[in-house]
């Protein structure tokens, strides 16, 4: 489906979230997968390796979604970037600067390209919005956030998977049209 929007196809509503929820499953099973056979081999070797998945999809908010998931690309991320850029000692404005920084730097991490710095920063900025959120003290429903976490999760895969930008917006375009 993303090659037909590359293709200039046309691309329906369904096909579209067909496309990104499966993608996001599909980049799960193959990251989890990885890191569970590194840890059995490793294991078998006499190595021990951290745990990488904790059921991220079942998050409650895109922080939850980060503790959750390539745990050990985020750890590396914050120990490496945000830490040294000065953390959340520093106030509030510069604290989401790191975060944005840091999120920006992780969507380079994966890719040069343009789909994969807009990835990062829409992940950052979702961590400022819940960062926002958490300083008004008003506790979103379970069922909420995890709706909002799992969709928006799955809508940023499309920049994740897509070749070019264009198709990105093909996909996009095609998820929030359902005439």
């Amino acid at each position: 489906i993303y090659d037909a929007a590359a293709a200039g196809d046309s691309v329906g509503f369904v096909d579209g979230w067909v496309a990104g929820i499966g993608y996001g499953f599909q980049v799960y099973f193959d990251f989890s997968a990885y890191s569970d056979m590194a840890i059995g081999l490793g294991t078998m070797l006499g190595f021990t390796f951290p745990e990488n998945f904790r059921r991220p999809y079942s998050a409650v908010s895109i922080t939850d979604f980060w503790r959750r998931w390539h745990i050990t690309l985020s750890n590396w991320l914050r120990d490496y970037v945000f830490i040294p850029l000065g953390g959340s000692r520093l106030g509030m404005v510069l604290n989401l600067r790191n975060l944005l920084i840091t999120f920006v730097v992780g969507g380079i991490w994966h890719g040069a390209g343009w789909t994969f710095v807009l990835w990062g920063a829409l992940h950052g900025l979702a961590m400022l919005a819940h960062r926002l959120w958490a300083e008004l003290d008003k506790p979103m429903p379970y069922w909420l956030g995890w709706f909002l976490t799992f969709n928006f999760v799955n809508i940023t895969w499309v920049f994740f998977r897509a070749p070019d930008l264009a198709s990105a917006i093909a996909i996009l375009a095609a998820m929030f049209n359902p005439a």
